[in-house]
């Protein structure tokens, strides 16, 4: 949000510098995040002076150039090279000297230099209204009035305000503050606390008055739980045109562009007193009848920007007695707004509901002043007030008589607040006694008046604009902030107890587990849990009955909670590879979350995703894809980091993943991965393989905490290894022939790997062979090749039996 200084004073005649202003205006909580400077003539006009054309003569070398002698103020005149064609002798005009920057049309800066131009020397430049920033012309330069002086800055001439802008980075609850008046309130609030008072300069309504009553409109609001107040008057007889400099120069310089009198108008006050207004021209207005109501969802309505949209039926509009006008709070429409041939308005001041403006406003996308307002509370009782200072400033301006009387619908009346303050509270919260007198002064420079005071606390009464201090906490914290956190004294001595906590922590689980993946060449991703519906659809295994609606969701993209992790992983993978980013390595913890029945659950996982290329491209190896052992690979290495073995593997297929496994402990499902399937890829747009693994970390954290840490001696005596090369019937599998020997010596079999496979020439077409190998240890003498040897046969017996196996 930006404020400007200058306009800031207005209601405060502080004699403080922006910079002291910025430092109490971050205390009290409306962080200045920035200072920039506001010139309404970019540049000031600096270096730009009064010029007298003594002579001007035809260019020598040029056609349609003239070689001028200006007298500048500095004695001996310049020569200045000209080629508008309307110079002439005896004419005052602005003279850019030499070092003087000005600004091209997208506000670069350049600068003036001298130089010769087709061979005579230019020592300046005489200007036109644009190159200056004066005005829009370009058909000539500048003439001046007869009576001024050679050597004159321009700045001398040309009033050029100069302001100071805060940039405050307003936070959501501080919808009180939305304005320069709301700023105001909180900086005299500050200056009290620092033992400056100065009272602050409302604008005056006393000089309103109707004139006549030739225009009066009928208003109706059928739904008065969303337009709980709605104002209206009529103004015939105005001028639409272009806003005096004094209104385009507080406008621009918060950044807001001038369109014509009646719409900057309103614009002021909106920023000035945070009330937003709407200006129809009342000749479009059929039948002089406004209706505030809902239409039936599908109505069309195009809005001030041209676009056409489909009204929901929850949105509430602005109709006449045909057709609709105005989304309410959110955008005007195209057919009811102010142009130059306007002479009489309808212009309205209302407060609606927060709730459904943020509605309609997300649902059509649309993000104005007014609806960022209206969304987050305005005060319900200056509605009134401001529509008779946006007549005074309109009759001013742009003319026009008041013809009608100030129709105010307000069935029922928004209340202040009521809360009871106790200074145990106050204490027990601040941690410090702060002086009754000094509380009272507080809220009292606060607008919170103190209605009665008792020995336990004070009766208080909040204003109806502080829609974020309704609470008794709320209001100490607005004691403290005004107070200063930093006159709030602390200990010298601080005493800390330190909590015993477990290794298997959550947060140090996954601190370890994602240094491990980030070692190894990931990166964390952090998606959003709001996901859209339309993703149940895409997997057999999620169902739409489970979702977690959100009830106030920002858009239909956003209206769920997640059943997956791996539809908002794919929208990252999908994300990088259309910016050429294709080889990835990505992993996310979160939560999926599940609604069964009347219950809500939700499970916290880890998520793996792999595609592209192994390694980046290179002369000095082989370019391979990632693939299902690649991840397979990572997965172990986690458990193996974890500490957890004995994952049994069985094969499963889904709806979302093909050629997939499911890793299981102790009955319980640890891990599924396996190749993302292609119909899911090609909803995403993605035409690579994915890998993707979803580690249940609720499963992972539970046999942590029931692991068995054990401790043992590092081993005294070798190993050793032997190798079998098996011929293979095509279905067995190697964890049974791991399992299989495992079983068959349990004292110093070790380890058992596969290190080859081939399937192809000189091996018959249902056969394959498996190279495996064997490590064995004892832990109490040094083996012997006979021992070996002895378990080496029994392995083979076995695997004769049991699986058909012959030696290759």
């Amino acid at each position: 949000m930006k404020i400007s200084y200058n306009w800031l004073k207005q209601f405060l005649k502080t004699k403080w510098t922006a910079q002291e202003t910025e430092v109490l205006l971050t205390d009290l909580g409306l962080e200045v995040e920035g200072i920039t400077d506001f010139e309404s003539i970019k540049g000031g006009l600096e270096g730009i002076v009064v010029g007298y054309v003594e002579s001007c003569e035809s260019h020598p070398n040029a056609d349609r150039l003239k070689i001028t002698k200006v007298n500048i103020g500095k004695g001996k005149p310049v020569s200045i090279v000209c080629g508008a064609p309307n110079v002439a002798q005896g004419q005052n005009v602005p003279v850019a000297t030499i070092g003087t920057r000005l600004y091209d049309e997208k506000g670069q800066p350049w600068s003036i230099k001298k130089g010769k131009i087709r061979g005579e020397v230019s020592e300046g430049m005489i200007c036109a209204e644009d190159e200056i920033g004066i005005g829009k012309s370009h058909a000539g330069i500048m003439v001046l009035g007869e009576n001024l002086i050679p050597g004159t800055p321009l700045n001398q001439v040309f009033a050029v305000e100069k302001d100071q802008v805060f940039e405050i980075g307003l936070t959501p609850n501080r919808a009180d503050a939305m304005s320069h008046w709301g700023v105001a309130r909180d900086l005299r609030a500050g200056l009290i606390q620092n033992e400056i008072s100065i009272p602050i300069d409302t604008p005056s309504v006393s000089s309103f008055h109707v004139d006549n009553r030739s225009l009066r409109v009928s208003i109706s609001v059928n739904q008065p739980e969303l337009a709980p107040r709605y104002c209206g008057v009529s103004i015939s007889g105005l001028e639409v045109k272009d806003s005096p400099d004094w209104l385009k120069n507080r406008l621009k310089a918060i950044g807001v562009n001038p369109k014509n009198n009646i719409v900057d108008a309103t614009n002021y006050v909106l920023h000035e007193i945070g009330q937003p207004l709407h200006a129809f021209d009342l000749d479009k207005v059929k039948n002089n009848k406004i209706e505030v109501k809902t239409l039936k969802t599908g109505t069309k309505f195009t809005t001030l920007d041209g676009v056409e949209r489909e009204l929901h039926e929850e949105d509430l509009m602005i109709c006449d007695d045909e057709k609709p006008l105005c989304i309410a709070g959110v955008f005007g429409g195209a057919e009811s707004g102010v142009t130059y041939s306007t002479t009489n308005i309808f212009l309205e001041s209302a407060y609606f509901n927060p709730v459904s403006i943020r509605k309609t406003a997300k649902r059509h996308g649309l993000n104005t002043d007014a609806s960022f307002r209206f969304e987050r509370g305005i005060d319900p009782n200056i509605t009134e007030f401001a529509l008779k200072r946006a007549v005074i400033l309109i009759q001013e301006i742009a003319g026009g008589v008041v013809s009608s009387d100030i129709d105010d619908f307000y069935p029922k009346k928004i209340e202040d607040f009521q809360v009871f303050l106790t200074f145990d509270k106050i204490n027990q919260l601040i941690g410090q006694e702060i002086d009754t007198g000094v509380i009272k002064t507080i809220l009292t420079s606060l607008d919170i008046r103190v209605n009665n005071v008792s020995e336990s606390g004070l009766g208080l009464t909040i204003p109806a604009y502080r829609v974020d201090v309704q609470r008794e906490v709320d209001v100490i914290e607005e004691i403290l902030r005004v107070y200063g956190y930093n006159n709030i004294e602390s200990d010298s001595k601080f005493n800390v107890s330190v909590a015993n906590s477990s290794v298997y922590d959550d947060y140090k689980v996954q601190n370890k587990i994602a240094n491990q993946l980030v070692s190894q060449g990931f990166f964390e991703i952090m998606s959003n849990s709001l996901t859209t519906k339309a993703y149940v659809e895409l997997a057999e295994d999620l169902k739409a009955e489970h979702n977690v609606d959100i009830l106030n969701y920002l858009s239909n993209d956003l209206g769920v909670m997640r059943q997956s992790m791996l539809f908002s992983g794919l929208e990252s993978v999908s994300y990088n590879i259309n910016r050429k980013k294709t080889d990835l390595k990505f992993f996310e913890f979160g939560k999926t979350y599940h609604k069964k029945g009347d219950d809500f659950q939700e499970f916290k996982h880890l998520a793996l995703f792999l595609t592209g290329s192994k390694t980046p491209d290179s002369w000095s190896h082989f370019q391979e894809k990632t693939n299902f052992f690649q991840l397979k690979a990572y997965l172990e290495r986690i458990f193996e980091r974890l500490g957890l073995s004995k994952i049994e593997y069985q094969s499963a297929e889904s709806k979302s993943i093909a050629e997939g496994l499911i890793g299981k402990l102790n009955s319980k499902t640890v891990v599924e991965f396996g190749r993302v399937t292609t119909e899911i890829l090609t909803h995403f747009d993605i035409d690579q393989e994915v890998l993707y693994a979803d580690i249940h970390w609720n499963t992972v954290l539970d046999a942590l905490e029931k692991k068995q840490l054990k401790i043992s001696e590092i081993p005294k005596f070798p190993s050793t290894q032997r190798d079998f090369a098996l011929l293979l019937d095509q279905g067995v599998k190697f964890d049974d022939l791991k399992a299989t020997a495992f079983h068959t010596e349990k004292k110093i079999l070790q380890e058992v790997d596969l290190f080859d496979v081939y399937e192809g020439e000189n091996l018959p077409e249902d056969k394959k062979s498996y190279a495996l190998r064997f490590k064995f240890m004892d832990n109490k003498k040094t083996l012997t090749d006979k021992q070996v040897d002895k378990v080496m046969k029994k392995l083979q017996t076995q695997f004769e039996i049991k699986f058909n196996a012959t030696l290759r």
